[in-house]
């Protein structure tokens, strides 16, 4: 495949998540279809992986497909962080971050995408995100940080870094 081909599904791509509410990714593949795209599953998703494209809810909808895009060092208020997430807590060096049904794998690929340098990983299941931090303080702290977010009092910081 030439790289104008791509780049032109690619781009297509963005413009279909951008202006239409998609939730399934079988939904996105007929989409794609009709504008000429004749797309595999394995395409699709590779293509979804590198265009930093994930699920969220869309003003408390159901989730749907949503390109995000990182312009700081500071995840803005989105609705993804305002909407998707309940409550925040830790134990230890894991913090938790309780979220909607379905939304938990959105979170934890946006938070991954940070590069924090005080997050060792993170893992999601459909309604919650573990985030493994190097210490006791850092998963407070990061606590305290992702709930100021969720409540709209600050930003998120996305280079913070323990000590």
């Amino acid at each position: 495949m030439k790289h104008s081909e791509k780049k032109a599904r690619q781009d297509a791509l963005i413009r279909l998540v951008m202006q239409e509410a998609i939730p399934t990714q079988y939904a996105l593949q007929k989409k794609m279809a009709e504008l000429g795209f004749d797309v595999t599953q394995a395409t699709l998703s590779r293509d979804i992986r590198e265009l930093n494209i994930s699920k969220a809810r869309r003003s408390g909808k159901r989730a749907c497909y949503t390109v995000f895009e990182k312009k700081s060092n500071t995840i803005p208020m989105t609705d993804m962080i305002q909407n998707a997430s309940l409550r925040t807590d830790f134990a230890g060096n894991i913090a938790v971050i309780h979220c909607r049904s379905g939304t938990a794998p959105a979170i934890c690929v946006a938070l991954d995408a940070l590069h924090r340098e005080d997050v060792v990983g993170t893992i999601a299941g459909d309604d919650t995100v573990f985030v493994l931090l190097y210490t006791t303080q850092q998963a407070r702290d990061f606590a305290i940080s992702y709930a100021r977010a969720m409540e709209k009092q600050e930003g998120f910081d996305a280079n913070r870094t323990g000590n």
